[in-house]
């Protein structure tokens, strides 16, 4: 299949953080991904107890999902949260789309 890809990018945290903290972190990393080419949305998400955190993405194509997933990029994730990251991808089959009332199916 050639549609639409999800990609969940997790790392365990070699400590936990605070909603508070993540969401500092976060703001300060999503600039680089605004212009990512093919990248239709990422979800950055904490684990209820701090440890583990992640994005979930959602991408037009898997070539463009792996076009982002570099080892640069895992060293950048590595050094930033002090753990590698790992990457499932998922096919993205159907998309129920609540605020513009659509379902999205490739």
């Amino acid at each position: 299949m050639n549609g639409m890809i999800t990609a969940i990018a997790t790392f365990r945290l070699p400590k936990p953080l605070t909603v508070d903290e993540a969401r500092s972190i976060f703001q300060g990393t999503a600039p680089r991904y605004q212009s990512q080419p093919g990248l239709i949305r990422k979800y950055y998400v904490l684990a209820e107890d701090g440890m583990t955190a992640g994005g979930v993405y959602l991408w037009r194509s898997r070539q463009d999902a792996e076009a982002l997933y570099t080892d640069a990029w895992r060293a950048f994730v590595t050094e930033k949260y002090g753990a590698p990251p790992q990457v499932v991808y998922m096919e993205t089959p159907v998309i129920v789309d609540n605020p513009t009332q659509q379902i999205l199916v490739e």
